[in-house]
């Protein structure tokens, strides 16, 4: 016989987050490795909030506030960004009974029961000592439901919305909603890479896909005062910043590039400018990578999008480093580029019009297919060592969160 409840008031409901870790779950032995990752990153990511205790049990993740005042609105943002989640709901946590659970459903649900029209439930009961089984709470819990909200009726095949109840080892959890997640991998798990970061719309999108890889960023800029102004460099800070909310915190290098582009103006054909700029860039990005324990470098090149970037291009920037050079959007095309560059908030800082050390110095006929050996003909002008050296003595370092 169906049980009939009626909602208590005043009660204080428990709230918290649910995290299902998708593809974590896939991973075989080493599988708890990338589970503690993402807990430190979560915990991490939440602390300025206040306490919070974070745990991991039967493939799910338990986010629970213990502190008065908890932005809880805040914390679900936050999460929202963190890499390795699939997706999350926010839940009502119930005593292992049926009691409880009817009481406290229709309260918690009252909000999104009273905008919708159809529902069903669904239940999962992972302690097999509860009395009710799976099929059974469903239909208790939904005549509870339709008796505190006549307006609703049950449509199992295409429902508003479907409540999901949780009869787990501690307690039992009523959630609604399901959010999606960042998905991808815990930032860390995959180890460390320097992003070369322009300015322009690509680079902030290629830190973002290798950070979702599991990748933690470092980030290397090159300024050229006076020819670049302090904007420029404001506005790469700025677009770090929207990486690191996903990323965590980035290590940014502010590499002096003027003098070095001064050589190359006075010393190499014009139509050379750009790849012996670019060999340059990552002959000096090789060393300050290695020097902080980066793996690799990262580039928002995609594949003839300019002369810099056919492969004949590409080819002879690569031969002046041993690193591998990671380049995430070298197949896409620039439409797909941009609306990542919008979902992560980065479009509108990107397309300021503050010039760069790559576009300042653009010949007007760029080499599209040089040959290696002549490009390094083209640099035997420069003391490219004595260049290099002094450079990377000169970086400025600072912290972006």
């Amino acid at each position: 016989m169906r049980r009939r409840r009626v909602v208590k008031k005043g009660e204080n409901m428990k709230e918290i987050i649910l995290i299902k870790n998708g593809e974590l779950a896939l991973k075989g032995l080493n599988r708890r490795n990338f589970e503690d990752a993402l807990i430190k990153n979560i915990k991490r990511r939440l602390k300025s909030l206040g306490e919070t205790e974070v745990r991991s049990s039967q493939s799910t993740i338990y986010i629970e506030p213990k502190s008065e005042n908890y932005d809880f609105e805040e914390a679900l943002c936050r999460v929202k960004k963190i890499f390795g989640i699939a997706g999350f709901s926010r839940a009502c946590v119930c005593e292992k009974t049926a009691e409880d659970i009817f009481t406290r459903a229709p309260e918690y649900l009252k909000p999104i029961m009273e905008s919708i029209k159809t529902f069903k439930v669904e239940a999962k009961r992972a302690d097999k000592t509860f009395p009710l089984t799976s099929p059974e709470i469903c239909r208790e819990l939904g005549g509870v439901l339709l008796d505190n909200f006549p307006h609703l009726t049950v449509d199992v095949h295409n429902p508003d919305r479907t409540v999901y109840v949780e009869v787990r080892d501690y307690a039992a959890y009523i959630r609604c909603e399901q959010i999606k997640g960042a998905g991808g991998l815990p930032v860390g798990t995959a180890g460390k890479a320097s992003i070369l970061i322009s300015g322009g719309i690509d680079s902030p999108v290629a830190a973002w896909t290798m950070a979702k890889r599991g990748l933690r960023l470092d980030a290397i800029h090159f300024a050229s005062p006076p020819y670049t102004s302090s904007r420029a460099e404001l506005k790469v800070r700025t677009l770090l910043k929207k990486v690191a909310a996903y990323s965590g915190a980035i290590n940014l290098a502010i590499v002096p590039f003027t003098e070095i582009q001064d050589e190359i103006g006075k010393n190499c054909p014009e139509d050379y400018f750009t790849l012996i700029m670019r060999r340059m860039m990552m002959r000096i990005s090789e060393k300050l990578a290695r020097n902080s324990g980066s793996l690799a470098l990262i580039t928002g090149e995609s594949l003839g999008q300019v002369a810099s970037q056919t492969l004949p291009a590409l080819v002879t920037t690569d031969s002046v480093t041993n690193m591998p050079v990671l380049r995430p959007l070298i197949g896409m095309d620039k439409e797909e580029i941009i609306k990542i560059s919008r979902d992560i908030d980065a479009f509108e800082t990107s397309i300021l019009p503050y010039e760069d050390c790559c576009t300042v110095f653009t010949p007007k006929h760029p080499k599209t297919r040089p040959t290696l050996s002549a490009c390094e003909e083209a640099e035997k002008g420069l003391a490219v060592d004595e260049l290099i050296e002094k450079a990377v003595n000169a970086v400025e370092f600072s912290v972006i969160e």
